[in-house]
């Protein structure tokens, strides 16, 4: 039995996705309202209050009804629609037959929520520790779909974030899914994850964007739908709907932590690079230790001009990040564009050393060679790119690093196939 936390800023009492404000008797899951009569959220109240202890038809009466007398086919009743509010968590809320009821919070749900502590951190290690985490819920308890759901979301992490090879993250999200959506039927969250899929794994941005769409008219107000979509809208070049998809999540939830780093990103594509630093200033003091903020807030400043400080902070988020190799080569890039082509030449033989026993993305390889001003190679890289089915190709469209990468005839004439034609092809906006 894990017992509630209590956030201490707040007051809340959490449990599992819930939050409890036991004064203006709201409940909310995963930062949504949970509808909940009056009366069902007293009853609510005891068990928070009592958590692991059975608690007696009388003791119900007298704290949630005040002691007035109501049958116990109420109390039955509004129990039953309680659990009904939870859902898939409703099954917390047990019964012994002529002892009373409970809230007992399994064990496996400190381990979810452990495990989606180190997700949090958006780390190869953050990744594998969430991973082992989600795994030993999903054996203690075989049933529980949403130990399946966070490991296919931790595969889809490492996809995301161009961790492993995207073709073994594909099949760990496959089981883990597949077990998801047995357990509990294709909800919202697991339609989320699917949809987002196809466009990390199966480079199929255009069928995303349409389910992520179907998604947002079931959750229009889950600010994680937005930040998704407004990726796929940069793959596809469309980078005025990606600011008014990222316009509507910091209004659903401005302190989504994914936020910020698609917030800078945008601004860079956009060629908005005074926004881009500003963004990005803001993402690593919200996020001191990501290094993935910390490169995209490099790179914006790299293209400001201040390059010593974008050096500076490419070498920081590189010491951070010495198991991703796709910062490595981001940092690379910023040498051989500022006079340094003999250290970022050793950096890209180091990678390439590195190739057979870790993936390397090999966008960002293209594009360092392509810094490097060895174009033909930088092609090459491209094509395998495709080719290993990386989401990052498509970022070619926009990308501002690219616009050498581009101007090569053989990558023009290939992405027209690829990408849709050359209006597809975009300089640094």
């Amino acid at each position: 039995m894990v017992p509630p936390t209590r956030n201490v800023s707040t007051g809340q009492i959490l449990l599992g996705p819930f939050s409890v404000d036991l004064v203006a008797m709201r409940v909310q899951r995963d930062g949504i309202d949970v509808p909940l009569r009056r009366q069902a959220f007293r009853v609510f109240k005891v068990f928070v209050e009592n958590p692991g202890k059975l608690i007696q038809h009388e003791q119900l009466i007298r704290e949630a009804w005040d002691g007035v007398l109501v049958s116990n086919h109420t109390v039955v009743v509004t129990i039953s629609e309680l659990k009904n509010a939870l859902g898939e968590y409703g099954s917390w809320i047990i019964h012994r037959p002529r002892l009373g009821y409970a809230l007992e919070i399994p064990t496996c749900e400190d381990l979810i929520r452990t495990g989606r502590h180190y997700l949090n951190q958006y780390s190869r290690t953050g990744l594998e520790n969430a991973l082992r985490c989600f795994q030993q819920a999903a054996r203690t308890d075989t049933v529980d779909a949403r130990a399946y759901q966070a490991i296919s979301n931790t595969y889809l992490a490492f996809g995301a974030l161009l961790i492993g090879r995207p073709s073994e993250n594909h099949a760990g999200f496959l089981d883990a899914h597949q077990r998801a959506v047995a357990l509990s039927g294709m909800t919202p969250e697991l339609q989320l994850d699917h949809a987002y899929a196809l466009f990390t794994f199966e480079q199929r941005p255009a069928d995303a964007e349409a389910e992520l769409v179907a998604v947002l008219r079931q959750r229009p107000r889950l600010a994680d739908v937005y930040v998704r979509l407004a990726m796929v809208h940069i793959a596809l070049g469309r980078l005025d709907d990606a600011l008014a998809d990222m316009q509507h999540a910091q209004a659903a939830d401005p302190l989504l932590p994914q936020l910020s780093f698609v917030w800078t990103a945008l601004r860079l594509f956009r060629g908005e690079f005074e926004e881009a630093v500003a963004r990005g200033k803001r993402t690593v003091e919200l996020h001191p230790g990501s290094q993935i903020g910390r490169a995209d807030y490099a790179a914006a400043l790299e293209f400001t001009g201040r390059t010593e400080e974008a050096l500076a902070q490419f070498k920081l988020a590189s010491s951070m990040a010495a198991d991703t190799p796709w910062i490595q080569a981001r940092y690379a890039i910023c040498l051989a564009k500022t006079g340094h082509a003999d250290e970022a030449e050793r950096m890209r033989e180091e990678l390439q050393r590195n190739r057979e026993s870790n993936y390397i993305d090999a966008y960002h390889l293209a594009l360092l060679l392509s810094a490097l001003g060895r174009p033909d190679e930088a092609f090459g890289e491209l094509k395998r790119a495709h080719e290993e089915k990386s989401w990052a190709f498509f970022l070619l469209r926009a990308d501002p690093r690219a616009e050498a990468l581009r101007a090569h005839p053989g990558v023009a004439a290939f992405c027209d196939k690829i990408l849709g034609g050359p209006t597809s092809l975009r300089g640094a906006i």
